[in-house]
């Protein structure tokens, strides 16, 4: 006679149930990494690194063994036989893609591959003050080698090409075809639409602001901003660290900026960016967390709402009437606070040499040397030590900038080298070109949007993020869900169109 308990407790899906409870058991293992890769970058004394990277590289490994499995193959066969309903094949189709993507790589790589990137980015955090390229090499190549071998592996694996198969655990279904396609289009017109604006900004006189910003007064004005946009500080914070970042989980979202006390922009435009990151991360699907059909769809849907908050929300009119009164607040009356003097500072355009201080119409420029570099540089074309002069050469013909000799500013300003992020970078400005359809479609069904943004009312713009974005999780493909939030799969005419607008309009 079976226990009534069993009875009960048995149901029509027990190979989905099965998987469900591995990946909540992984849930809490990416938890405690992602708070404690944060503390790594933001809290952690420097000694500490060896042991901290040893720790790290535990834990990947144990994640690893798990998702590997070998009764995981017959227990993803099951379940595909087994009554789901439309959210748990969502839930199923990504539990089998994140398990292919494991099977590809040896344990020993994963461990090999934590190690190289921990000791990479801890040098590295000293090394790019001191412009000391030669130095980061030592460590770089070791990440490199990982970076190659697990590109080769993954390759194998999907029949992608080395890159193609390293972005795609970014920006799943997106190719280097189309990557090419885009951004071919976008270098034929960017650099006269970067002229044109300088030059018309040239007759536009801006009022600088004085400083020194204390940095007490600056962090206290990220947090004010934060609270205009919705972040809830009940389940998340702000702090600071070489690179800005998002990192954390749902439930306790941890941001980072950084400051300088004689500038204020970079820091209240950093952490406006990453407050997009983390509403994101906060208005996921509750009801399925701790499952990966939960997570953000990819990372290029997840820089659309940081640049949605950063660029679109945050470099409108409007939004700079909101600031104003906190900078008279934080930093005392001055005429570059009004705001439609502090609109034209948060829209200048400059190129420069840092990617994330880089303007709106400029910033595709950075995205795009980058991915120039890093695609040959994984698929063996070039090596490590050619990067100085390739960076030097498109600097110069994409931004008409010369960085010769300044690697801080240069191929050392960024972290995601150091961390083996290769493939991320096309992210951002397929992010930025997917906020540009979300802000067109809201315009659509919302005509009187920007009066209202003008007003000060926000809750429009957020509420329309949530229901067709944020919510949705990973529930659909890329390409569906961009077309069941705006009708149409990623189209970057929208962002030419809105720069032109903003711009020369």
């Amino acid at each position: 006679m079976t226990h009534p308990a069993a009875a009960a407790a048995r149901t029509d899906t027990p190979a989905y149930d099965g998987l469900a409870a591995l990946f909540q058991r992984l849930h809490h293992l990416e938890h405690l990494q992602a708070i404690v890769s944060w503390d790594r970058a933001a809290k952690m004394p420097p000694r500490g690194n060896d042991a901290r990277a040893a720790a790290l590289a535990e834990v990947a490994t144990l994640m690893h063994r798990l998702r590997t499995e070998p009764r995981l193959r017959d227990d993803l066969a099951r379940a595909e036989q087994e009554p789901l309903s439309d959210f748990q094949r969502a839930n199923l189709r990504e539990m089998r893609r994140e398990w292919l993507l494991s099977n590809a790589l040896p344990e020993s790589l994963v461990q090999r591959a934590q190690l190289a990137t921990a000791r990479c980015e801890h040098a590295w955090r000293h090394q790019r003050p001191a412009n000391d390229w030669n130095g980061f090499l030592g460590n770089f190549r070791e990440v490199l080698a990982t970076a190659r071998e697990e590109a080769t592996l993954l390759s194998e694996q999907s029949g992608l090409g080395r890159y193609e198969a390293l972005m795609d655990r970014f920006e799943p279904g997106m190719r280097c075809a189309e990557v090419d396609r885009i951004f071919g289009a976008v270098r034929q017109w960017l650099p006269g639409l970067i002229r044109r604006v300088v030059d018309k900004q040239a007759h536009e006189p801006v009022q600088r602001p004085v400083g020194p910003f204390p940095v007490p007064a600056q962090r206290a004005l990220g947090e004010q901003a934060m609270r205009l946009m919705g972040f809830d500080f009940s389940a998340g914070r702000l702090d600071e660290s070489t690179h800005p970042f998002s990192g954390g989980v749902p439930e306790d979202v941890r941001l980072t900026t950084r400051y300088r006390d004689d500038e204020f922009l970079m820091g209240l435009l950093g952490t406006i960016h990453e407050t997009g990151h983390g509403r994101y991360e906060q208005n996921l699907p509750r009801a399925w967390l701790g499952q990966p059909v939960s997570r953000a769809r990819s990372m290029a849907i997840h820089e659309s709402q940081s640049l949605a908050f950063e660029m679109q929300l945050g470099g409108h009119p409007g939004f700079a009437r909101l600031l104003a009164p906190l900078l008279h607040q934080a930093f005392g009356a001055q005429p570059a606070f009004e705001p439609d003097n502090l609109h034209r500072l948060m829209t200048r355009v400059k190129p420069g040499f840092i990617r994330v201080d880089a303007d709106e119409v400029s910033y595709p420029a950075h995205v795009i040397l980058r991915y120039e570099i890093e695609r040959p540089l994984i698929e063996g074309e070039i090596e490590a030590e050619d990067i100085p002069a390739l960076w030097d050469a498109k600097m110069a013909e994409l931004l008409g900038v010369d960085t010769r000799g300044n690697y801080q500013d240069g191929p050392l300003q960024d972290v995601h080298w150091p961390e083996a992020m290769f493939g991320y970078f096309p992210c951002y400005s397929l992010g930025a070109m997917f906020a540009a359809q979300w802000f067109a479609t809201m315009r659509r069904s919302m005509p009187d949007l920007d009066a209202r943004i003008t007003r000060g009312e926000l809750a429009p713009v957020f509420d329309w993020l949530r229901d067709n974005i944020w919510s949705a999780g990973s529930r659909w493909p890329t390409d569906e869900l961009a077309l069941r939030a705006s009708g149409e799969a990623l189209n970057p005419a929208h962002f030419k169109a809105h720069l032109e607008a903003r711009y020369l309009g």
